[in-house]
């Protein structure tokens, strides 16, 4: 006891002056280094200190090395974290995609169950016509042709000089007010035009409004760059943009030589707002894009006829008894029902309209510009969102509306504001007209984004903007379209039978 009591200190105290005098050594030979180098000219006994100073600092380097390839912690965020810079969210999107098919898959099955298979081909051709043998909605469609030649005859005369540009803009006037009221009275007094049919007719008389305004605006451009002896107009005056190589190999025109019926029946059907007399064009047409395209718009097509009927028809269906009692929890309930399906097939429509639509007709015109939307789904502010989901009625609305105001003196938000009621007051002719009502929802809905858009660009940035802007499309239009159908069935089906028991 008492000899391993008697060197177990002893031991201890070497060992410390070992280990002491190692690192003493150590740091006596980092630090003489410098001295050792700096008297290599005084003899062979201080080049051999530097080889062994530079040699024990080699195998203290690989001492250090052995440790940090043995160290397993550094510092570093959790990936979830906002500091992190990891960003591959590829796997939870994944999810999200899964987890939106096994829901809407259960909602399906369940729709199934309780319903039963709703899907008529043979009903959705009634929706347009209620007697085979008259076809009114076609007929109002081939008429505006009529509207199509006054402008074409009233720019000849004005390029002849035959009438002055004060009687060119009334006669104008004139042809731009009866095409916006004349479908207007017939959809509202001829009762065998039927909602959807009244529908398509109004939207094919405002493309035509938008398209003769632009045709009226760019042809009197070209007037004045006439009197100012300017050779000829390339591009449109508002919107220039270098040529691409193809349009580079194809012949120009110049104004009075657009003046031609075939001219401007390419623009008729051509997918744009914006009249130009030289439009940029394709070298081609590719079949098998214009193949896909057409599949495309097929198969889209019955989808959302499928849908309406099987899960939208229904859902609307049971909302009309907690409409008209106010019950409020119940139409909540029926208004959450109804987002999902409404949003649903208003991606498709967006997607087989503005992508497969334009595209087919853009690219059997050989029509070169194929912008006909951009990134809205990344919007972060509600004005992002409606200059980008609709690419060509936002390119007119800032050619022929915005800017002519901007040069005329008025302000920014005046003008904004200007352009939103314009939009309310389409949106409201091309639903309340052909539901022979007048209840400005529509109106209302776009009205409100002009505050809507304050605050979400206000208070809201980046993801909780584009949050914002995803729910108010989301629980936006379900809103307006169980206040129509509300509306329509208390102004026009309360007193049928059939569609009580129905319900």
């Amino acid at each position: 006891m008492t000899d391993k009591d008697e060197f177990g200190p002893i031991t201890r105290n070497r060992r410390r002056a070992t280990i002491t005098s190692a690192k003493s050594e150590t740091v006596k030979l980092r630090n003489g280094a410098t001295a050792a180098a700096t008297d290599l000219t005084s003899g062979p006994k201080a080049r051999e200190s530097l080889t062994k100073t530079l040699q024990l600092n080699e195998d203290s380097k690989q001492k250090c090395d052995r440790y940090d390839k043995m160290s397993c912690h550094k510092l570093q965020e959790s990936m979830l974290s906002s500091a992190s810079s990891f960003r591959n969210y590829r796997g939870v999107l994944n999810w999200c995609v899964v987890m939106l098919v096994l829901s809407n898959a259960r909602l399906f099955l369940e729709n199934l169950l309780r319903y039963g298979i709703l899907v008529d081909p043979i009903q959705v051709v009634s929706l347009f016509l209620k007697d085979p043998y008259s076809w009114p909605a076609a007929c109002l469609v081939i008429v505006s042709n009529v509207f199509i030649f006054v402008a074409l005859y009233t720019e000849r005369k004005l390029a002849m000089g035959s009438i002055s540009e004060k009687v060119g803009l009334l006669i104008y006037i004139f042809n731009l007010t009866v095409i916006l009221c004349f479908p207007m009275v017939v959809v509202l007094k001829l009762p065998s035009i039927t909602p959807v049919g009244g529908a398509f007719t109004l939207g094919v008389y405002t493309i035509l409004f938008l398209k003769l305004y632009s045709y009226k605006d760019v042809n009197r451009w070209c007037r004045v760059r006439t009197q100012v002896k300017a050779r000829s107009l390339s591009r449109s005056l508002s919107c220039p943009s270098s040529p691409s190589a193809s349009s580079c190999m194809q012949s120009h025109v110049s104004y009075p030589g657009n003046l031609s019926l075939r001219d401007m029946y390419y623009f008729v059907f051509a997918p744009t707002l914006c009249y130009e007399l030289n439009f940029p064009r394709s070298e081609s047409i590719r079949m098998g894009f214009l193949l896909r395209r057409l599949f495309e718009m097929l198969l889209l097509t019955q989808l959302l006829v499928g849908l309406t009927q099987q899960w939208m028809v229904p859902i609307i269906r049971s909302s009309m008894k907690p409409l008209q009692e106010m019950d409020y929890s119940r139409m909540t309930e029926r208004l959450l029902r109804l987002a999902v399906p409404n949003h649903l097939i208003w991606l498709i429509f967006f997607y087989c309209f503005f992508h497969s639509s334009m595209n087919f007709v853009a690219e059997l015109l050989r029509f070169g510009d194929r912008e006909f939307y951009r990134d809205w789904w990344n919007s972060e502010t509600i004005t992002y969102f409606w200059q980008n989901w609709n690419i060509p009625v936002h390119k007119w609305c800032l050619r022929h509306f915005y800017k002519p105001l901007l040069r005329r003196g008025a302000g920014k938000l005046l003008s904004q504001s200007a352009v939103f009621f314009a939009s309310a007051f389409f949106h409201e002719y091309l639903v309340s007209v052909p539901l022979r009502m007048f209840r400005l929802w529509a109106f209302m809905g776009m009205m409100a984004q002009l505050p809507l858009a304050w605050f979400v660009a206000k208070f809201l940035r980046g993801n909780y903007g584009n949050a914002a802007v995803w729910l108010s499309l989301i629980i936006g239009q379900p809103i307006a379209v169980l206040m129509y159908v509300h509306d329509y069935y208390v102004t026009h089906c309360q007193d049928d039978p059939t569609i009580t028991e129905a319900l």
